[in-house]
Formats: structure tokens, sequence, C-alpha cells
């Protein structure tokens, strides 16, 4: 039994090895994406400024159109599967049409479940999700945010006129229709 047992806590060594060295390693590089909050002594919030160079779940590089008017943030699990259901409802040019993008915080996953389970999942979506990997950014979005909401901010060349907060897909839906 003990022969057994040392086997099989072996092989799951070995595997659990062979997994994190295959999808163990970020393709993110740090140096090619930044985003700024201005002015920086104050919280993320109306009156603020944003600016980003932000990946998508595909890697492509993103930065915010002065067109923009909506962002919206998922910074859970859960207001991110809120994000999901709603734009399941939507047509392909949703967010395009409404000038909105969305951004999702995936800083607090470990890169093994980045690789293996999220960016999959996130890469059969009809939409396009900016994603923010570096925690220090979404610290600077979430500080006196409520992240356990969708947070929907307005815009107007990149200043903040209103920040609101989805807490089912339809409202969320209705809020992106405004904008």
């Amino acid at each position: 039994m003990k022969k057994i047992f040392l086997i099989l806590s072996l092989i799951l060594l070995l595997a659990a090895g062979a997994l994190y060295f295959l999808k163990g390693k970020s393709a993110y590089d740090p140096a090619k994406y930044s985003l700024e909050i201005r002015p920086a002594d104050k919280p993320f919030g109306i009156g603020s400024e944003i600016s980003f160079v932000l990946p998508d779940q595909f890697g492509k590089s993103h930065s915010l159109s002065p067109e923009t008017r909506t962002m919206i943030f998922a910074f859970t699990k859960e207001t991110g599967h809120l994000i999901k259901t709603a734009m399941a409802q939507q047509s392909k040019g949703f967010l395009q049409e409404h000038k909105a993008v969305i951004v999702a915080d995936i800083s607090a996953m470990p890169t093994v479940i980045q690789n293996l389970f999220a960016l999959p999942d996130l890469r059969k979506s009809d939409y396009t999700m900016l994603l923010i990997y570096d925690k220090k950014m979404a610290r600077r979005l979430k500080e006196g945010q409520k992240t356990d909401q969708v947070i929907v901010v307005r815009l107007k060349r990149g200043k903040v006129t209103a920040v609101e907060h989805a807490k089912s897909p339809e409202e969320l839906i209705k809020l992106i229709s405004q904008a």
C-alpha cells in the first residue's frame, strides 16, 4: 500500500511540475503596457483622466480611444460571469456600437490558472476584453470602488464623467445602452 501511494505521489508531483513548466510562464510583458490615472494623488473617479495600453485576451495591444464613452470593469470572478452573461444576449458589434470597452482584472490569478483556464475561456468570446495582469494597476482602479459589482465608467475624451454599478446582466445592458 505504501509503494502504491509513493508511486502515485511521484506521478502527481511530476505531472504538476510538467504542467507548471508548460503553462507557468506568462506571455505578459509589463514593459509594453501601461495605465495612467490623473491626478495621481486622488482616487480614480469623477473628474479623473485615464489613459492606457492594455492587452486583450489574444495579446493584442489596445489604447483608449478619445471616442470611447464607456468602460466596464470586472474585478471578481462573479462580475466577470455577469458580463459574460450580459454579452451573450447581445449582437457581436454591441460594444463597438455603444463605444464601450470591457476591462477585466486577472492579476490575482496564478499564471497557470490564467493560461489553462481563464485565457482559453476568454478567447471563445465574441467580444474583446482588455486584461489587467499588473496588481498595481488593478489596485489603482479599485481604490474606493464597489468591486463586488460591475463598475461602469462614463467618459468624455478620457475624462470620467460618471461612475455607475450593475448588479445584474439586465442592469449592465441598460447602462451600456444609455451611453
